[in-house]
């Protein structure tokens, strides 16, 4: 015999049943949309902006570009950090929805700037600024700016690493000579292999690209008051050593720091250690060649060793952003601990 109290528990388990049974159906169509995304495209370093005509033509469009379409540090060239694509939102449709790098600006009731994730294609990330008026626009891009591009940065650096796992160099120097590995593109070439010295390089349109690796005692650096100028000591000292320039009759000629340029120095950390990098330009004691170079100089405790890997291009006359984020790509990879 039923009761009052067995008809109240039928009917909860009942709303239990189809609340968990929405719950469930709500999941799988969340889980189908995404599924069903497709994968993002795009040239590496390129950002899809998309904005009314009159507002990318004015001054917030110029808000825009100075700080997404701002030189590359340390470049021999002016280039900027995204190649930009601008679209009025009526034309974003249909396959420019899947560009993997998105700035979304438009005038809004409301007054915000975040970034989402994969809302049309994936890997995908779509920074969005409104604003009521163009100053809280101008205002939302100068506040996010720099958060936005460091997100693209880093789904382009993704990306880049992707395109060249797929074929990678086997020769196993690094695990060698300093028990440490980097996915390098099998493009690349073993060029020179001392006790503490690798040498890397490939062919690129109009010159080379090129990365070197080697370790320093742990305390060589002793001050920060003096790091820039141990850092500049250490890189002159391995290009005298080990990256010599081309013949000049009398003269002694070797990779050095560009002696008119101080680099850039930044704290970061590579495979969860502490580190330095560094930015700057390079040229050639005693003969008119010159480029671009990255360095991370990392706090390997556990050796008790700083490991300095390195990219620098050689193309003059050339654009060197895109080989250069090759570089800081592939250096990126590095894993320690092999062993």
């Amino acid at each position: 015999m039923f009761t009052v109290k067995h008809i109240s528990c039928m009917k909860i388990s009942k709303t239990l049943f189809l609340f968990f049974l929405f719950i469930t159906l709500y999941a799988c169509k969340e889980g189908e949309r995404k599924s069903y995304l497709p994968a993002s495209i795009g040239p590496i370093n390129s950002l899809a902006v998309v904005m009314d005509d009159n507002l990318w033509k004015g001054e917030v469009g110029d808000k825009v570009r100075e700080h997404f379409a701002a030189p590359v540090l340390a470049l021999t060239l002016n280039e900027p950090k995204f190649s930009i694509n601008h679209f009025p939102p009526k034309s974003f449709t249909g396959t420019t929805r899947s560009s993997r790098s998105v700035l979304y600006v438009m005038k809004d009731t409301l007054d915000l700037a975040h970034i989402k994730t994969d809302l049309y294609a994936t890997p995908q990330k779509i920074g969005v600024i409104k604003g009521r008026n163009n100053q809280e626009l101008m205002e939302n891009i100068e506040a996010k700016a720099a958060e936005m591009i460091q997100t693209f940065k880093a789904v382009e650096i993704d990306e880049k690493q992707k395109r060249f796992l797929k074929s990678l160099n086997k020769e196993g120097v690094f695990e060698k000579n300093f028990g440490i590995s980097i996915d390098i593109p099998s493009v690349y070439k073993v060029g020179r292999q001392e006790d503490n010295f690798v040498w890397l390089d490939r062919q690129i349109p109009k010159g080379t690209a090129n990365i070197v690796a080697y370790s320093m005692p742990a305390d060589y650096f002793k001050s920060d008051s003096t790091l820039v100028r141990d850092i500049v000591s250490m890189r002159d000292s391995i290009g005298k050593s080990y990256i010599p320039g081309p013949d000049n009759p009398g003269k002694i000629t070797h990779m050095r720091t560009e002696p008119a340029f101080a680099p850039h120095v930044f704290a970061t950390e590579v495979a969860g250690k502490k580190a330095v990098e560094v930015r700057g330009l390079w040229d050639i004691k005693n003969y008119p060649m010159a480029g671009p170079f990255l360095t991370y100089i990392i706090n390997d405790k556990e050796h008790n060793r700083k490991m300095v890997v390195e990219g620098f291009v050689f193309a003059p006359a050339a654009e060197k952003r895109d080989d250069m984020f090759e570089l800081e790509a592939i250096l990126k990879t590095i894993k320690f601990d092999l062993e």
